[in-house]
């Protein structure tokens, strides 16, 4: 995807919309570029958008009192965060950072409200949304506290590849083993052994700068 357009028209949400209310949201949705290491959005802004990743990789973090940061999921393309945030009309509560250069959509919170306010199918969406953000957060603390190394890296890649998140996502994607890291929690050394533990268990395939799925469901249930 290059443009906003060609993320909107990728969107499991914008399929119910009218030709007239597509060319609203169109319209009044803007993107920006930032440059590897660049922060998005920062914990404790007010929240004023509903941001989707036209082309590249983010990681949500959040940086404890005492300088741990925990770093929750990765957003890829074609995937939309903040809804909670908007709804609950609060400061945002984590930091958004580009994990190489990315190009984002941000939809003003008028035109969030307007299609919450009439549109069904889009409501709709969010609930699946939300749920299945809830799910990913549970198996993101599950990871962390029971699972080995090799596990977490399975699943911090497994989630990159979620349907409903992520409708557009292919089979493959390109990251580096530094951003698997950043995602997951584990060091560069450690997630090339994970990842080799990985291919021999006939679950990926990695290439220069990509990994390939092979196996979807058992990355997904791999050490579980």
């Amino acid at each position: 995807m290059d443009t906003v357009k060609d993320l909107l028209s990728a969107s499991l949400w914008a399929r119910s919309l009218n030709p007239a209310q597509f060319e609203r949201v169109v319209a009044e949705t803007q993107a920006r570029d930032f440059p590897s290491g660049a922060y998005v959005c920062r914990k404790g802004e007010a929240v004023e958008h509903w941001i989707g990743i036209v082309d590249g990789l983010v990681k949500m973090t959040s940086l404890s009192p005492a300088g741990k940061t925990t770093t929750f999921t990765g957003v890829t393309s074609g995937g939309w965060f903040g809804e909670g945030s908007l709804l609950k009309d609060k400061t945002r509560k984590y930091d958004i950072e580009a994990l190489r250069p990315t190009r984002v959509a941000l939809m003003p919170r008028a035109t969030f409200e307007w299609l919450l306010g009439t549109d069904i199918g889009f409501n709709r969406f969010l609930l699946m949304q939300l749920n299945e953000r809830l799910g990913q957060f549970i198996s993101v603390v599950e990871l962390e506290r029971l699972m080995e190394p090799d596990a977490r890296v399975a699943g911090s890649l497994a989630s990159l590849f979620n349907p409903v998140l992520y409708p557009d996502q292919a089979t493959d994607i390109p990251i580096s083993q530094e951003e698997i890291g950043y995602l997951s929690g584990v060091s560069r050394q450690r997630v090339n052994q994970a990842l080799q533990v990985l291919e021999k268990a006939g679950h990926l395939k990695v290439d220069y700068g990509r990994i390939r799925i092979l196996d979807l469901e058992g990355l997904r249930n791999f050490g579980r």
